[in-house]
């Protein structure tokens, strides 16, 4: 029976998750290891959805978005019946070590499996929210980053041109990486991210003075999980539980715009980005980030060196384990922010 090594992706798609796929079966066919594709995430190995990849397969594919694999949300530690056909599938079709492409939740249960369950892991970090432990970048960042920056480039016109506030709501879970760096690419004018609570009284008073200075528009950038201060939260109880919902985010930039319009009389309009930010053809940087991962995270399994992810440090490739990113995010940069501070109002 072949001895398998196993890819698959799960958790939302991502801009480079099929430049890390070709990566890791043209870097393991250099060792003569026969690669598995898993298809829609753990689900796949628990239905036994699974197919060989080859270099023809994966020919091509690393400019393409979204995953050759699919992809799923689905816990496998959510019940022993899928831990059980996940054995079963394992010992059937020949595998010996797994390759898990994935965010927070994908490799803090990739953990899981390999620390209680025995099975030989290696974790590639992937998230567009840039909020991984141990490593400087995700790939798919700079592909969202890009695009936000984009649509605050060409928000810019509208605004000036009708003296509008212009809310520009972006994805950040927990974090607010792409907001920052959107946000100081396209020159907004108030950034708001999850780390640092905001006041509504302070919004309104550097829009109101950037009018009285002759500056009617202004561009204010909303990560999703951006919350206002206890001190001045407006939301009821039915908006915050809307807005801020486990499982959906989205929602604050309507919110806050409404209080713009309400405490400055200024007139407040909306863009929500969503997933157009996670779709579409990765950037160079990104196919360059995920191609690096993938070659590197072979060569973790040909060392033998299972329950770690592959990482990006400075300029070198670096290896983290599981276990200390496993549940936990990484906040924006204080440095970013105050660099985005200095261009406030």
């Amino acid at each position: 029976m072949n001895n398998y090594l196993g890819i698959l992706t799960g958790g939302g798609d991502c801009p480079g998750l099929n430049a890390v796929i070709r990566a890791v079966v043209r870097r393991a066919q250099d060792d003569r290891i026969p690669v598995l594709g898993i298809y829609s995430g753990w689900q796949g190995l628990i239905d036994g959805n699974v197919a060989p990849l080859t270099r023809h397969s994966v020919a091509g594919i690393q400019y393409r978005g979204g995953t050759i694999l699919g992809t799923s949300r689905i816990n496998p530690l959510a019940s022993d019946d899928m831990l059980k056909k996940i054995q079963d599938n394992w010992r059937r079709f020949g595998l010996s070590r797994l390759i898990v492409v994935g965010g927070n939740g994908t490799l803090s249960c990739a953990m899981r499996m390999w620390r209680d369950h025995g099975y030989a892991i290696v974790g590639v970090p992937k998230t567009i929210d840039n909020d991984i432990p141990g490593t400087d970048y995700t790939f798919g960042f700079d592909t969202a980053v890009s695009i936000a920056t984009e649509a605050i480039d060409r928000l810019h016109t509208t605004a000036e041109a009708l003296h509008r506030v212009m809310v520009v709501e972006v994805m950040g879970r927990h974090s607010g990486w792409i907001a920052a760096y959107a946000g100081i690419a396209g020159a907004a004018d108030l950034i708001l991210v999850p780390e640092r609570p905001f006041r509504m009284s302070e919004i309104c008073n550097m829009l109101s003075k950037r009018k009285q200075l002759g500056r009617p528009f202004s561009i204010v950038v909303v990560a999703e999980d951006a919350k206002p201060h206890p001190e001045e939260d407006f939301l009821t109880r039915e908006q915050r539980d809307r807005v801020f919902h486990e499982n959906r985010l989205g929602g604050i930039g309507h919110l806050v715009a409404g209080q713009i319009e309400e405490l400055t009389q200024l007139e407040a309009r909306v863009s929500v980005l969503g997933y157009i930010q996670r779709g579409g053809s990765p950037t160079a940087y990104d196919r360059v980030l995920a191609t690096r991962l993938g070659v590197y995270a072979v060569e973790l399994i040909l060392r033998e060196e299972f329950g770690m992810m592959a990482a990006v440090q400075g300029l070198r490739m670096a290896s983290v384990p599981l276990e200390e990113i496993a549940d936990k995010y990484r906040p924006l940069d204080d440095d970013i922010y105050n660099t985005a501070r200095t261009f406030f109002g």
